[in-house]
C-alpha cells in the first residue's frame, strides 16, 4: 500500500509513519515543512507525483487559545487543508483519512457524544476543527473522518508531559475538575487508524482509548505512576482565564467503530502506563 503521510512530524504523523513502515508499507512522510496543505497547487503536485492509495492527514493547527485571535490561520489549515487533500486525493482515487476533535462539540451533554450527535463548537478552534470535517465530508469521495480527544505520545508537547513538567519544577499542582473526556495514546489511536483503512469501510467514526476521565483525575494517576509526593489541587475552568472556552465534557462514545475494527481500544490508564514506560519515566 502506498501511503503519503501529511503532519507527519507531529505525535501522532511520527507513530502512524513508523507502524506502517513497520507493516512494509511505502510511506512518503510530509512534514509542515515539505507540503503546506493550504497550498492548493503544492498539495495536488505532490500527490499526483506519489500516487497513493490512501493519503493520511495529521497536519493541524491546534493551539486552541491562539485560534481565537488566528482564527484566518487556524480555519486555513484545519479547514481549507482537509479540502485541498479530499480534492487531490478523489484526483488519484485514493481513500483519505482525516482526524477531527471533541472540541467540535459544546460539552454540555450528559453523556458521551456519539456520531449522531450534532456538532456545535464553543471556540475558534473548534469552528475551525468543524469546518474541516464538513470539507472533507462534502468533497472526498472515500474518506475516513476520526475524532479523536486528549491526544497524547511521545512527539509532541501533550497534557502528560505538562504534568510530568510540573511537577519536576513544583510541589503543589492545580489542575482543573470540571473537563472530562477521554484521554487518547497515539500508539493506539495509529493501530486502529490501521485496522480500519483495511476494511474499506468508510465513514464517521469516534476513536479514543476506553473509559474518560477529568483533567485532575487523569493528572493524578499520571502523578501517581511516577511517585510524585507533592499536593495536587482541584480547580475550576474559571479560575484560569484562556482566551478559548473548553468544552466541560466532550466524552465520546466508540460506538461504530468496535462493530468494524472488532475490538475496543485499551483503557486510558493502561495506555498512559504504557506511554510513561515508553519515554522512561517509569
Amino acid at each position: 500500500m502506498k501511503v503519503v503521510i501529511t503532519g507527519a512530524n507531529g505525535q501522532l504523523g511520527q507513530d502512524i509513519t513508523n507502524l506502517l513502515r513497520k507493516h512494509g508499507h511505502d510511506v512518503t512522510a510530509c512534514g509542515s515543512k515539505d507540503l503546506d496543505i493550504t497550498k492548493y497547487d503544492r498539495v495536488t503536485e505532490t500527490i499526483q507525483t506519489h500516487k497513493p492509495d490512501i493519503i493520511i492527514n495529521c497536519a493541524a493547527y491546534n493551539a486552541v487559545d491562539l485560534a481565537e485571535t488566528e482564527w484566518e490561520k487556524a480555519f486555513l489549515v484545519n479547514g481549507i487543508g482537509p479540502k485541498n487533500l479530499s480534492l487531490a486525493a478523489n484526483k488519484v482515487n485514493a481513500a483519505f483519512v482525516h482526524y477531527s476533535t471533541d472540541y467540535v462539540f459544546n460539552g454540555k451533554a450528559s453523556r458521551p457524544y456519539t456520531i449522531a450527535d450534532h456538532p456545535d463548537p464553543i471556540s475558534r478552534y473548534g469552528e475551525s476543527k468543524l469546518l474541516g470535517e464538513q470539507q472533507v465530508m462534502r468533497h472526498a469521495t472515500r474518506s475516513y473522518l476520526i475524532r479523536v480527544s486528549w491526544v497524547f505520545g511521545s512527539g509532541n508537547i501533550n497534557f502528560v508531559k505538562k504534568v510530568l513538567e510540573w511537577s519536576d519544577k513544583s510541589d503543589s499542582i492545580t489542575v482543573v475538575d470540571d473537563q472530562v473526556a477521554s484521554p487518547t495514546y497515539t500508539k493506539d489511536l495509529a493501530k486502529a487508524t490501521l485496522d480500519l483503512i483495511q476494511t474499506d469501510q468508510y465513514g464517521l467514526y469516534h476513536c479514543t482509548n476506553t473509559g474518560h476521565c477529568s483533567r485532575l483525575d487523569f493528572a493524578a494517576y499520571i502523578l501517581q505512576q511516577i511517585g510524585w509526593s507533592g499536593e495536587l489541587i482541584p480547580g475550576k475552568s474559571t479560575d484560569f482565564k484562556t482566551p478559548a472556552t473548553r468544552p466541560g465534557f466532550s466524552v465520546l462514545d466508540n460506538f461504530g467503530l468496535k462493530q468494524v475494527i472488532g475490538y475496543s481500544l485499551p483503557s486510558w490508564q493502561d495506555a498512559t502506563e504504557r506511554f510513561l514506560k515508553e519515554i522512561g519515566r517509569t
